[in-house]
């Protein structure tokens, strides 16, 4: 490493606290997890080198305090603090304080988050980098009338987006002109409420097209390499169930394409460490258009490091530390298909009522080219506090409908006791057609929510 680091701070819990403190002792980093009282008991908290708690279970007094992180990470000496996804991993002014407590920031800087985090910013830049941003708005709308004139100059539908945040919150599509002061006030105080900021952007909204992201790494020597994409489409309220890589039916030269405008996107902005530029593709005019990029590490991101063989984690922290990626453009290959399931503590068959408590038993699936990202142990109880992520099914085969085989075999070794899963509806949307022959879009799942009136019935055999 170019950087002398002592002790690595995890800013994080759950399955992704796990992933990088096995990163960190890889690369035989000293590692600290930092854990609020509802996760005393937590894995990351047994596993780490060291923990430390930093406040009690809600996240606004405890994952998302800046100073108390900080803080920890002066008292115990580390010296990097690597932020995972979610809480303060896309905050520019957690970034920053970093930087000036001299601590490294496992990220890219606090500038790119900036501008990447405020989305009418990042319209703009992509704009001017050349790389093909959906129509819509280049300044915040202010107000219903602006947000009206707005939409007639870019044409129906369109989508409010709230401009400092993402992850479905502060979103809204309108059909006409009768619904935008009812949606705009809706998004706009959700917005408030999500990021501490209520305005918003409009942009053109695309009937159904497919959610395509291409992962990226770049060093601090300005070197950036692409891992192919993910297909992120199977989606509900924008969030995503199901991903996988390669995404069928993508184009080789609108593959190329995305790639190369993914690189444009990070170096308009001195972008460092790893990100996701992410694209909504239209199968039937071939064309493509920047959405926003995620500054962090994916939840998906195994789906990436199944098919290229590359650890990401472990070179996030690398670049990070100063070192220079070891590899080439030509040398990163995708080889076979790899899919993506994620197991929540929801019920299906409530609306996706989320369903805390304990686990009394667990078993993980296995078999070669079986992966499973978890935090789960018998007699662990799950806090409500939390997103309810339990465990990420990753599987890995020669060719999609092997890998589509093997997922739904995985989900059938699962087994999670004591609380309600979406195991048996993750089998139902493997088993769709739609997502058998790969001619699925951002609205397939939506869909079928709409046609299930009843509560899935299929037997995992």
């Amino acid at each position: 490493m170019d950087e002398k680091v002592d002790k690595v701070l995890i800013a994080n819990r759950g399955e992704i606290a796990l992933r990088i403190i096995r990163a960190c002792r890889e690369l035989q980093l000293p590692n600290l997890v930092v854990f609020s009282e509802a996760d005393r008991n937590a894995l990351p908290t047994r596993l780490a080198d060291e923990a430390i708690c930093i406040g009690s279970a809600s996240p606004i007094d405890s994952y998302l305090k800046p100073d108390r992180i900080i803080a920890a990470a002066e008292l115990t000496g580390a010296t990097a603090i690597h932020p995972g996804y979610g809480f303060l991993a896309e905050n520019s002014h957690f970034a920053e304080a970093c930087e000036a407590c001299k601590l490294t920031f496992i990220g890219p800087s606090s500038h790119a988050i900036s501008i990447l985090g405020d989305k009418v910013a990042a319209r703009n830049a992509m704009k001017a980098a050349g790389v093909p941003v959906i129509p819509g708005s280049d300044e915040v709308v202010g107000s219903i009338s602006d947000a009206l004139a707005s939409a007639e100059t870019i044409g129906y539908p369109v989508m409010l987006k709230a401009s400092a945040g993402g992850g479905g919150k502060g979103m809204r599509v309108v059909l006409d002109a009768n619904q935008l002061p009812g949606a705009y006030h809706t998004a706009s105080a959700e917005a408030r409420l999500a990021f501490g900021n209520g305005s918003l952007y409009l942009e053109k909204y695309l009937v159904d097209p497919r959610h395509v992201e291409i992962q990226l790494l770049a060093d601090l020597q300005g070197k950036v390499l692409t891992f192919g994409e993910r297909d992120c489409s199977l989606q509900r309220n924008h969030q995503k169930m199901i991903e996988e890589s390669p995404c069928p039916g993508l184009p080789d030269g609108i593959r190329k394409q995305m790639c190369e405008a993914a690189v444009k996107a990070a170096q308009a902005v001195g972008y460092t460490g790893v990100g996701t530029v992410e694209f909504l593709y239209e199968p039937s005019t071939d064309q493509f258009f920047f959405m926003e990029m995620n500054t962090r590490l994916q939840v998906e991101h195994p789906v990436t490091e199944m098919v290229t063989g590359r650890d990401l984690v472990r070179a996030q922290i690398e670049v990070a530390l100063g070192k220079t990626l070891r590899w080439k453009q030509s040398e990163i290959r995708n080889q076979g298909h790899a899919i993506e399931i994620r197991i929540n503590a929801e019920d299906p068959d409530r609306d996706f009522m989320p369903c805390p408590g304990t686990v009394k038993f667990y078993q993980p699936p296995g078999g070669a080219g079986v992966r499973v990202d978890s935090h789960l142990y018998d007699g662990y109880t799950i806090p409500p506090f939390y997103d309810s992520l339990l465990a990420k099914i990753i599987v890995r085969d020669e060719t999609r409908e092997l890998a589509r085989r093997k997922a739904m075999q995985a989900l059938r070794e699962l087994v999670i006791e004591g609380v309600t899963t979406t195991t048996r509806f993750a089998a139902e949307l493997l088993d769709l057609p739609e997502f058998a022959s790969g001619d699925y879009h951002t609205g397939t799942l939506e869909k079928l929510l709409r046609q299930r009136n009843t509560p899935a019935q299929m037997e995992l055999r």
